[in-house]
């Protein structure tokens, strides 16, 4: 057996077999980051997730967009939750917190880019990216795709596969900015062409660049399908509301 010498700082997780010391460390540090988010967002939902770049700036037009997203998320009661960073996230989450709703923020730990927001009612880090995604998604009623590059597109395929094989309840899906986002469309047309997807596959998206036409589509499908009941009681970890 070929045995690699692996230094005490290394922590890097997909680099290959360690030792079962480390495994088991490694195994533990993730039930924890899973537990920790738990415990932080427990009473945080029912929440609709914002996904986006970290690089838009203030001033561009998708970053006005995600703040009335935040906003109208807000006023329908829900919480708006975002990967916690600047660009969309931030404008998504200032959004909600102007507009006097609760704003997540699941922050990862990245050596740039990825700096917590000031528009947080609660946040909670991660270390890792897979841990970071189960979140962004246990707790959403529905998920808002704003242009982004590629974080944005594996959180948007990641979503997508889980609703289109069901391993999720079909929560919509709205994609925003056709423009952006036009060679996407083409691609997943294409992919039902090709009998990749089947044509069924395709009402799983809405592209839109209208606001209104988003959260109409989210709305219908909520109130059609679920009640929404706050928790009232201190779970078992005791979590406090």
């Amino acid at each position: 057996m070929v045995q690699r010498i692996i230094p005490a700082h290394e922590q890097v997780y997909l680099d290959g077999p360690k030792s079962r010391t480390y495994e088991l460390k490694f195994a533990f540090q993730v039930f924890k980051q899973f537990i920790r988010a738990f415990r932080t967002l427990h009473f945080a939902g029912p929440c609709i997730t914002v996904f986006g770049s970290a690089r838009f700036k203030e001033d561009h037009p998708y970053y006005e967009a995600a703040r009335e997203f935040g906003k109208r998320i807000a006023s329908l009661g829900f919480t708006t939750m975002t990967g916690g960073g600047p660009g969309i996230m931030e404008a998504a989450n200032r959004g909600a917190f102007e507009g006097g709703g609760t704003s997540v923020g699941c922050n990862i730990v990245l050596p740039h880019e990825q700096k917590e927001n000031p528009y947080l009612t609660e946040s909670v880090t991660f270390e890792h990216f897979f841990v970071r995604k189960v979140v962004l998604a246990k707790y959403s009623y529905a998920f808002i795709i704003m242009p982004g590059g590629f974080g944005t597109m594996d959180e948007f395929y990641e979503i997508l596969t889980l609703v289109q094989t069901k391993t999720i309840t079909q929560f919509p899906i709205v994609v925003y900015g056709t423009a952006f986002y036009k060679t996407l469309m083409d691609q997943i047309s294409f992919m039902s062409e090709q009998a990749t997807i089947s044509p069924e596959d395709l009402k799983l998206v809405l592209f839109t660049d209208n606001i209104d036409e988003a959260m109409q589509h989210i709305v219908k499908y909520i109130q059609t399908n679920y009640k929404i009941k706050p928790r009232k009681k201190a779970w078992w970890l005791f979590e406090r509301r």
